[in-house]
């Protein structure tokens, strides 16, 4: 063991409040990977155990045991049966609830005859206490032969203690316990031999391990399974009624000692504030409504909450660009940083309050506990469209990005629900679509209330997302006519206590998000935003020249004030640039949605990513206008008047119909990328692309007709 820098497993059931000690043990000093091969997240932080003694925490996704039913607990799996693995660790955290002790016990006894020293830390002491349950740690500890440590993730309360018990069980390793050596018939027994005999491991539940899932080992060797294949065959190896025998054999342990170390008193716990609060909560009538009006209370937030620091944001960008433009010389480069640098910043700092303040809410819900009541009060509804409980988790998630949504249907076991969540979640309104509608609405919907309450902007952006909701669903349906299913499904999960949530944990997690968002999004918005601004600025041989030399000509018999001439100049030069070339040529596609060739350009970059649309129109009109208009995308549109007809260039019916192609539309590589990697080839990113575009495109034509 190398304890110069050790690698901790965070280990533990979900919903035990991992997260809060992983941030307790790490703070800011942690950064988001992946596990080889998958796309299930691999959180990673930096922890000093003492003085000099530093440590990698992996925290591990939630797992109830080591006999997976999900692709987030096959990443453990992988991991902890094969020693080679470079996330294999030296020492486990193993995070306890102490409040269902029972329920998470199982995991431990499993990981334990692996032989890698664990401490056991029990959260949630501070809810056990207002229960009146009471933990006879010691006994424990002597019982399962670790240490074991009372902690409260949320205040870091017992965290010390836990660091100085992982430095003291690495100096001395404590045996594996002999109390309970969960017995194999002759059969299994069998099998465990020959497999020790014939592979280069030592540990008899690793190839106990092995033999349950061969199949699901991705780093055994093609040999190595069919030797392992054919030692199960001459055995007559029963390999499901073996995983039954060997978790009651484990219970059989647990139940009694858990019986004898906790002390409940139970006339607190039956009236528990988590009980009383279900009633409501999960009701059958009461529960939706509350759901809902959770929805609109986050949609009503985004716009009235971030009104004023976006239009803060709006404004110092506008003044920036003014004070660049009175202090730098005229020449390219000063047009390089005003018009394309700029202007792409701005279409993605303006939008961060409404994205901090959607995943602030989005964090607080799960934190309180209240997600898994969503997953629980929804799974008969889900059905009925083809998916499942868990398949709630992903489309909210989907309100925040497709990406992480997409891929948190790893937690579905049953394919065709999994697949259908895949291939309908984009059409859940993600977070990327907030610049887009943001500028659309408070173009195209009056900045009025409704009964004096209800702002109308957004109540218009909560029609977007329910609009993408009725479609994720009735494309459910259709896809549950299409797809056969592999097997029945059933829905069990631990609904947890709640708690309010932590607020560092909140913190973290919209800080990370909004970093992502401003960092990701942000280089991709600004790249094409330099790019397209070349493309607009420059053209084949003379033609911005000529262009400009033409306009002048033609302004000569036209009745136009300064400003109007500069913009007849400014816009014919557009046209005649490589980036009007170009929306010339695609405009006949969209036009019958009421796109001109500027939108057509927009719509084309924002398949990079949706967000782009809005770095990409204000480049377009920031380059398209004249050279002192220096104002705020919003302000562009509503003044955009074409100098030879004098109609406007952006209308109410054109907002509209962009609303509703953003509503349907597939505009994110990235996402398109991720379910391929999903579902393991081109097939379904496919599909999915073509029905979410003719949806997108045949629905904005509908718009534009109507309005």
């Amino acid at each position: 063991m190398n304890t110069d820098k050790l690698q901790i497993a965070l280990l533990g059931n979900p919903n035990v409040g991992k997260s809060s000690v992983f941030n307790q043990l790490t703070g800011l000093r942690q950064k988001v990977g992946n596990f080889p091969g998958v796309t299930v997240d691999k959180k990673i932080g930096a922890t000093t155990l003492q003085k000099g003694q530093n440590a990698t925490v992996i925290d591990f996704p939630g797992t109830y045991s080591l006999y997976p039913t999900s692709s987030d607990e096959k990443v453990v799996l992988n991991t902890f049966a094969n020693p080679d693995s470079k996330d294999y660790p030296d020492v486990i955290i193993y995070i306890a609830d102490v409040t269902n002790l029972e329920r998470h016990l199982l995991l431990l006894t499993q990981v334990q005859e692996l032989n890698i020293p664990i401490v056991l830390g029990l959260n949630m002491s501070d809810i056990a206490e207002r229960k009146g349950q009471i933990t006879d740690i010691q006994k424990l500890s002597k019982k399962l032969n670790l240490p074991v440590i009372s902690i409260n993730g949320r205040t870091g309360e017992g965290i010390d203690l836990l660091k100085k018990a992982v430095l003291e069980v690495t100096k001395t390793p404590l045996a594996t316990i002999d109390a309970y050596s969960f017995q194999k018939n002759d059969s299994e027994k069998h099998v465990i031999q020959e497999i020790l005999n014939s592979e280069n491991i030592d540990n008899p539940y690793q190839a106990s391990l092995w033999a349950h899932h061969v199949d699901d080992l991705s780093f055994l060797k093609t040999g190595t399974k069919e030797n392992i294949n054919k030692i199960r065959a001459n055995h007559d190896y029963n390999d499901m009624r073996f995983q039954i025998d060997e978790t009651l054999l484990r219970y059989n342990f647990i139940s009694p000692l858990v019986q004898d170390i906790v002390k409940e008193n139970h006339q607190l716990e039956s009236s528990s504030a988590t009980d009383k609060i279900d009633k409501i909560v999960t009701h059958k009538f009461f529960g939706p409504v509350i759901f809902f009006a959770l929805l609109l209370l986050v949609f009503q937030s985004i716009f009235s909450w971030a009104s004023a620091p976006m239009d803060w944001i709006d404004g110092g960008i506008a003044n920036l660009g003014e004070y660049f433009k009175d202090i730098l010389p005229e020449g390219w480069a000063t047009d390089l940083l005003l018009d394309g640098v700029l202007a792409g910043l701005g279409g993605v700092l303006v939008f961060v309050p409404q994205i901090t303040i959607l995943f602030f809410l989005i964090s607080l819900m799960e934190e309180s506990g209240y997600m898994s009541r969503a997953v629980y009060l929804f799974d008969r509804l889900m059905m009925k469209f083809g998916m499942s409980g868990r398949s709630i988790i992903s489309l909210i998630s989907g309100g925040a990005c497709a990406i992480p949504a997409v891929m948190a249907t790893r937690a579905i076991s049953n394919w065709k629900e999994r697949m259908i969540t895949i291939m309908v979640t984009p059409l859940i309104s993600c977070s990327a679509r907030i610049p887009v509608y943001a500028i659309l609405v408070a173009f195209a919907v009056p900045n009025e209330t409704v009964l004096g309450i209800f702002s109308l902007q957004g109540l218009a952006f909560m029609g977007l997302y329910l609009l993408g909701i009725v479609a994720t669903l009735v494309a459910g349906i259709v896809f549950k006519l299409i797809l056969k299913s592999d097997a029945p499904s059933f829905l069990a999960m631990e609904l947890p206590s709640y708690k309010v949530p932590h607020w560092k944990n909140v913190a973290l997690t919209v800080s990370e998000k909004v970093n992502t968002f401003v960092t990701e999004a942000g280089k991709v918005i600004i790249v094409i935003s330099i790019i397209l601004w070349a493309l607009a600025t420059y053209g084949p041989g003379n033609s911005i020249e000529d262009a400009a030399a033409k306009a002048t000509v033609e302004l000569q018999d036209m009745n136009l004030d300064e400003v109007a001439s500069a913009d007849y100049v400014a816009a014919k030069q557009l046209e005649a640039s490589y980036v009007g070339i170009l929306g010339k040529a695609i405009e006949p596609v969209f036009r019958p949605l009421g796109f001109d060739w500027k939108i057509s350009i927009a719509l084309v970059t924002s398949f990079a990513a949706r967000e782009v649309f809005v770095g990409t129109m204000a480049t377009i009109y920031s380059v398209g206008s004249a050279e002192d208009d220096i104002a705020p995308l919003r302000q562009r549109l509503t003044n955009a008047v074409n100098p030879v007809t004098g109609e406007k260039e952006f209308t109410t019916a054109t907002a509209y119909s962009l609303m509703i192609f953003y509503v349907f539309a597939m505009q994110c590589m990235a996402t398109l990328a991720v379910v391929k990697r999903e579902t393991k080839g081109w097939k379904w990113p496919v599909i999915q692309f073509i029905y979410m575009s003719a949806l997108a495109y045949f629905g904005a034509l509908i718009a534009y007709n109507i309005f």
